[in-house]
């Protein structure tokens, strides 16, 4: 299984080749075209528990799309929803990230996707509910971001400060409190930041360049209202 990032910026694909009997896992409607040797199915990863959780307890998809080249070689073109770039993590059965919602794009088969339960406090202020996505096992891992991504490599006992509202993913090796941006609370609500999340290494953290809730603020003021 091979990936490339066509187009890269803020509107790109992956092209993912397919060999005869391959197939990778893709969030519900991110294929974009493959070729005809190509099977779409519809799954429920990790059984109806799994999906259900997913659904109901991180907000990703029920469904996920499984893309077989079972009858020859073959590619796929993905897409994510958003504008924003795509980044490729390789899954080696030892390393595992957390994910926001809405962060996964496809997977490998190895790529197993559970959703884990948070703290009481980062569930109540880390702005992503109680449940996350959580990866592990072996293979491909493709993400989306909403704008560019930007990867931190953090050193063992290196601290990082980083707006939740920005986070794409980070590995589990890295441990994270909640706090207020500021030392007062109405300078951290009144600054536009809230609650930001120091992460302490060593790992890698994956942010985005644009968040999603300020652009759909922004998005909102231009909306009509009616009564």
């Amino acid at each position: 299984m091979k990936s490339e990032i066509l187009y890269p910026g803020a509107f790109p694909m992956v092209r993912v080749e397919l060999a005869e009997g391959e197939h990778i896992k893709a969030e519900s409607g991110a294929m974009v075209a493959c070729s005809p040797t190509i099977d779409i199915e519809s799954k429920m990863e990790g059984g109806f528990l799994g999906a259900l959780s997913r659904k109901f307890l991180t907000g990703e998809k029920f469904f996920f799309q499984t893309l077989r080249a079972s009858r020859g070689a073959g590619e796929v073109l993905l897409a994510p929803t958003v504008p924003g770039e795509i980044v490729v993590l390789d899954l080696d059965g030892v390393n595992e990230y957390m994910v926001q919602k809405d962060g996964f794009l496809a997977g490998a088969d190895g790529v197993t996707i559970d959703s884990q339960m948070q703290s009481m406090s980062r569930g109540l202020l880390g702005g992503e509910g109680f449940f996350i996505l959580k990866m592990s096992g072996k293979g491909m891992l493709l993400l989306n971001s909403f704008g560019a991504v930007h990867k931190i490599e953090l050193k063992p006992a290196q601290e990082y400060i980083v707006d939740n509202s920005h986070l794409v993913a980070w590995s589990t090796t890295t441990t994270y409190n909640i706090e207020k941006a500021t030392s007062g609370w109405v300078a951290s609500f009144t600054s536009g930041e809230g609650f930001v999340c120091r992460f302490r290494g060593p790992g890698l953290v994956f942010i985005q360049s644009r968040n999603p809730g300020g652009f759909g603020a922004w998005v909102r003021q231009f909306i009509p209202i009616t009564e």
